[in-house]
């Protein structure tokens, strides 16, 4: 069992920066893939970035060339930066594990909230 724990969320205005935290309860250097998903208010539950141990990484389209994710395996830690925010980045954001499955992820954290004013 793999807990997560999100920090860094909150208010910001449109053009701002924030940078998410994900603390993992154990060594993240065998999970072949750590990622952020959001889900924004009244939508599913979407991608937002993945980052493998080799450093290869994955982005929604929405989000490329503004989000950077990262990946500290000393740490046991996943990041991601979030500049250029826009308000339809709203939303709670997850980190989440793929320990087994390079599909759906198999933990998820609680979720931190991100809003993004106009």
């Amino acid at each position: 069992q793999v807990q997560l724990v999100e920090s860094g969320g909150g208010v910001v205005q449109a053009g701002g920066s924030l940078r998410l935290s994900c603390a993992a309860s154990e060594s993240i250097f065998r999970i072949n893939k750590m990622g952020w998903y959001r889900q924004p208010p009244g939508k599913q539950r979407e991608l937002v970035a993945t980052i493998t141990t080799g450093g290869g990484t994955n982005y929604a389209d929405s989000v490329t060339g503004r989000f950077s994710i990262s990946r500290d395996n000393a740490k046991n830690a996943v990041y991601i930066q979030m500049n250029n925010l826009k308000p339809e980045d709203t939303a709670v954001y997850y980190c989440a594990a793929h320990k087994y499955s390079s599909i759906y992820p198999d933990y998820w954290g609680q979720g931190t909230q991100v809003t993004v004013s106009s």
